[in-house]
């Protein structure tokens, strides 16, 4: 399926966050031509930094790889809708097309909740493609958060 190994590497960081005790979700941010410029998984907890989303994180690295503040051209695969939060950094940044798999109704930004991207104040409005490898990337959410409440 399209975007698979692109979503394949983002589930890998998302595996990684919630082997750290974080809310397992990663993101991957690749330049026009499928290179990965930035690769990260939530620590808000390791960090102490309600914004050490994944997706804030690969913004950064994707940034800091191309040396500018604009991703354009870039694409982010993340595994769950990014939050209002993440949303309003990925219109700041200038994504061209955000690819997510899960989504969340509750605390989406992009095609649920808030829709960052359809108010007239988002000066950038990326493309945003949800439902990629959705089941494999909702079964992380799901086991992770059973295993906090078996814990509790």
């Amino acid at each position: 399926m399209r975007f698979t190994s692109q979503m394949n590497l983002a589930l890998n960081e998302a595996q990684k966050a919630a082997l750290a005790g974080e809310v397992p979700v990663g993101a991957v941010i690749v330049d026009a031509g499928g290179q990965v410029l930035g690769a990260a998984g939530n620590r808000t907890r390791r960090d102490c930094d309600p914004t050490a989303h994944a997706e804030i994180l690969a913004i950064r690295q994707a940034a800091a790889a191309l040396g500018q503040d604009r991703l354009l051209g870039c694409t982010l695969y993340v595994t769950l809708e990014p939050c209002a939060m993440c949303a309003g950094a990925l219109a700041h940044a200038r994504v061209a097309r955000v690819i997510y798999g899960a989504a969340d109704p509750k605390s989406g930004g992009t095609d649920h909740g808030s829709r960052v991207f359809s108010h007239a104040q988002s000066h950038h409005r990326p493309e945003v493609i949800g439902g990629i490898s959705e089941s494999d990337c909702a079964a992380l959410l799901v086991d992770f958060f059973a295993q906090q409440r078996a814990k509790h």
